[in-house]
């Protein structure tokens, strides 16, 4: 006799049992880990996880409940969890719990984002909210659209890909403080490895790039960024403009953090002059609260998207597309993916242009905050004050190696997790405050640590 096949998602019944199993998991595992890390360093969480999955590919199954029970928690137990204020060092945020429930409704109708009739309802919705974020970008465009990526790397290589086709060729220049993806796009694209303007600020100088783009020949697109990886910076944008509108050159610009502050009354003024780029990365799994992937690029002219089009006869023949069933294909690099803008939709739906905004501004302020204690701090120094949400902090006086020892003990202890980067020619520590529930007694937590660490 066959053995019975598993219950399908379609099965709400049987889904909400394993849900709920799945959020028993999920709490036991945090009560166990019991902080922002688990503790005792790389191996002994690996332990821990050969130790709950035995067998990967047993003879026999255990059954789904205590698949879920063991796995899920084990992962949880085993997490960085954004959602600890002390978990601070990427942008990597605390997903809305709307986005996640949001995003299980997804992954249970499971469509297909390459053809109309694997995704009837999704494609609309897709193109609907697309349209929409993409006049938050261009407000002023007439035909502005955006492609739902999987982040910012592959929004940067879509850009430089379309500007390639534009020209038959092109030569992308950046800053120092510029995303690694735009050289790893160049190389996977064959075009020129990327000019760099050095960035000794932290943001292009306009004159530094006035000078590079004189010595530079051919078709050119300039990749400036909107909130810097390490200490989120923005470009001087409106001069950018200027510069490369001056000599013909195109502007892309890497907004992938940065870009949700067009959703802050308040902030949005940071990013003036973004609508005058040609091409635009947006992440709302950063500044946006998403689970990831919730990538965009906004394109200020729709006609540009025309190269990406490609046909498979049993995806989007001629005659269906003449019939009025719309070609999907041309929205992505990707054949099958997943219907991402359903989470994205149902948090503008609740939260709207207000509630969002006022979660980057809440942000925004605990940065101020952070930068406050620290100068407040007789044994700390500020790298600067903080543009977004990112704040870089050392002890007085520690070399390099204590700076990166301080975060290792943090890490392997479980009780703390912070970034690093280089500037200024010294290594810091970095807090990336993305949680907004995150407190002012929170802050203060992380500087005691640091503080403790320092002196052991």
């Amino acid at each position: 006799m066959r053995a019975v096949p598993p219950p399908l998602a379609a099965d709400v019944f049987a889904l909400s049992r394993l849900l709920g199993s799945a959020l028993d998991a999920l709490n036991e595992g945090a009560q166990a880990r019991g902080g922002p890390l688990p503790a005792g360093g790389p191996e002994a969480v690996a332990r821990r996880v050969r130790e709950a999955l035995g067998e990967p590919l047993p003879e026999t199954g255990r059954g789904a409940e205590e698949a879920i029970r063991t796995l899920v928690r084990v992962l949880a137990e085993g997490a960085a969890d954004p959602a600890d204020p002390r978990c601070a060092a990427h942008l990597h945020t605390p997903p809305l719990a709307l986005a996640v429930a949001a995003d299980l409704a997804a992954s249970a109708l499971n469509p297909s984002m390459d053809s109309w009739d694997q995704a009837p309802a999704a494609s609309v919705l897709e193109a609907e909210v697309t349209a929409a974020l993409a006049a938050e970008v261009f407000p002023a465009a007439r035909a502005a659209d955006a492609l739902v990526t999987t982040g910012g790397t592959e929004s940067n290589q879509l850009a430089l890909l379309l500007a390639r086709e534009r020209h038959g060729g092109v030569t992308t220049v950046v800053g120092a403080n510029a995303h690694h993806s735009f050289r790893r796009a160049a190389w996977l694209l064959g075009l020129p490895e990327p000019v760099v303007v050095p960035t000794p600020s932290g943001t292009i100088d306009p004159e530094a790039l006035q000078d590079v783009l004189a010595r530079t020949e051919g078709p050119v697109l300039v990749a400036a960024t909107a909130g810097t990886t390490d200490e989120g910076l923005i470009d001087p944008l409106p001069e950018l403009a200027d510069v490369c509108a001056g000599v013909g050159a195109e502007l892309h610009v890497d907004a992938a953090y940065g870009g949700p502050v067009l959703f802050s009354r308040t902030h949005r003024r940071l990013l003036d002059g973004l609508d005058r780029a040609r091409t635009v990365t947006v992440d709302l799994h950063k500044l946006g609260w998403q689970p990831a992937a919730a990538g965009l690029l906004a394109v200020r002219d729709t006609a540009d998207l025309a190269v990406l089009g490609h046909t498979a006869d049993y995806l989007n023949a001629d005659d269906d597309t003449e019939a009025g069933l719309p070609d999907l294909l041309g929205r992505s690099l990707r054949t099958t993916r997943r219907p991402d803008v359903l989470k994205t939709a149902v948090t503008l739906r609740a939260l709207g242009r207000t509630g969002l905004g006022a979660l980057v501004d809440r942000c925004a302020d605990l940065a101020q905050e952070l930068a406050d204690l620290v100068e407040k701090a007789p044994g700390l120094d500020l790298k600067g004050r903080p543009t977004l949400t990112t704040v870089l902090f050392r002890p007085t006086g520690a070399d390099d190696e204590t700076v990166a020892a301080i975060r290792r003990t943090l890490l392997a202890e479980g009780r703390a997790v912070l970034g690093r980067a280089a500037a200024d020619g010294r290594l810091w520590l970095k807090a990336t405050l993305l949680n907004p529930h995150t407190t002012p007694g929170d802050l203060a937590d992380i500087l005691t640590l640091v503080e403790g660490s320092t002196h052991r």
